[in-house]
């Protein structure tokens, strides 16, 4: 029995030593630049390895934009007293009879009040029957009642006063500062200035999104290009919807950066560049500036325009490389604008992944040698 003890002991030893070795590969903060391109669609992979240049940051870039269809823009502005259907009006009939078809017995006018004008853009007057409103000023509509009320009774005069009714209301919701149904008057027949009297929005501008809801239309728009683009500042209609939020794309930063984490967009068009800065930039310790990297989904047509093939079909998956030690390696990455859904990884230098096996073996074999010791010790 005492002399197996030995033989125990070794083998012991021999069992720690082939755990160690195995869990000697040390811990990283991602895959590898080698282990990516493993991942190619040549190789191993499903995925388009793709080394950004000019070309392809100009191809790539091309971020979906926004804006108001041509037939929102071409709507003509409403007039600051047409009247519409769901507006009030009142009108005050004079007749030179004595006894008129309207008026009372010791009066020479009546008072029609509260006149509402229905869905369908009419009102009613007693002895003119059913006359069309909406669509009209009242100029119009009093020069219509007086040839209509003619004809009963000899000339009459006919004036028309007009109040704005649910039929010519915005409602206005979401990052505003005043939330509210809104009436469009004169001062507010177009988009921006509606959000000027809904208190303005309470997000920073460059971050605003505007979406409008007119009937069965829903488009939307950047609240900075409305101020910079005259014709997005379309006129309003009676009943369309403005909806303010914040922009919510995102992208997500990992790998040997100042921090990994899920980023939101602070502008409408971000870089690559800008990416990497919003997280604090490359890990100066750690970061390969030859393996920035950036997955994507790419729709077929752009995977179509970037391969320069007619063959691909359906979304691709994409991976493109950035190397900011190439002569324009720092302008391609400036050029290349991330999109939302996006993933930034960068890879850790070569130097980093040894000086982490050496300390993991020395580690390894400082353990070994301890378990020798003890095994020396126990044969004794």
């Amino acid at each position: 029995m005492i002399g197996k003890t030995p033989l125990r002991a070794r083998t012991l030893a021999l069992s720690v030593l082939v755990v160690l070795a195995a869990a000697c590969t040390p811990p990283r903060s991602g895959p590898s630049m080698d282990e990516i391109f493993a991942g190619s669609i040549l190789r191993e992979g499903d995925a388009y390895i793709i080394a950004v240049n000019r070309a392809v940051a100009r191809t790539a870039s091309q971020v979906p934009s926004m804006g108001f269809s041509r037939a929102l823009q071409s709507g003509a502005i409403l007039g600051g007293d047409t009247i519409q259907p769901g507006d009030v009006v009142t009108l005050n009939v004079f007749e030179n009879v004595p006894e008129g078809l309207l008026a009372g017995p010791e009066a020479n006018n009546a008072i029609l009040t509260d006149v509402q004008v229905d869905d369908a853009g009419f009102i009613f007057v007693p002895y003119a029957g059913r006359v069309r409103a909406a669509g009209r000023t009242p100029e119009a509509l009093r020069r219509t009642l007086t040839e209509s009320l003619d004809e009963q009774t000899p000339d009459p005069q006919v004036m028309v006063a007009r109040e704005q009714g649910d039929g010519t209301t915005v409602s206005v919701m979401g990052a505003v500062n005043a939330q509210g149904v809104y009436a469009i008057e004169r001062p507010t027949r177009r988009i921006t200035a509606m959000l000027a009297a809904a208190g303005g929005v309470s997000v920073p501008p460059d971050q605003a999104v505007v979406r409008l809801s007119r009937g069965k239309r829903q488009e939307s728009v950047w609240l900075k290009d409305i101020y910079d683009t005259a014709h997005f500042d379309i006129a309003l209609r009676g009943g369309d919807r403005i909806l303010v939020e914040p922009d919510s794309r995102a992208f997500a930063v990992l790998g040997a950066t100042g921090s990994s984490t899920r980023m939101t967009f602070e502008a409408p068009v971000i870089s690559a560049v800008e990416a990497i800065a919003m997280v604090g930039g490359l890990d100066p310790l750690r970061a390969d500036p030859k393996g920035v990297f950036v997955f994507r989904e790419e729709p077929e047509e752009m995977a179509r325009a970037i391969l320069g093939r007619q063959d691909i079909i359906g979304e691709q998956r994409f991976v493109y490389v950035l190397d900011l030690t190439a002569p324009n390696g720092m302008f391609n990455a400036r050029d290349f604008k991330i999109r939302d859904g996006d993933t930034v990884y960068v890879t850790e230098a070569s130097a980093v992944t040894w000086s982490r096996q050496i300390a993991a073996l020395t580690s390894t074999l400082a353990v070994a040698s301890s378990v020798q010791s003890l095994a020396d010790g126990s044969s004794d």
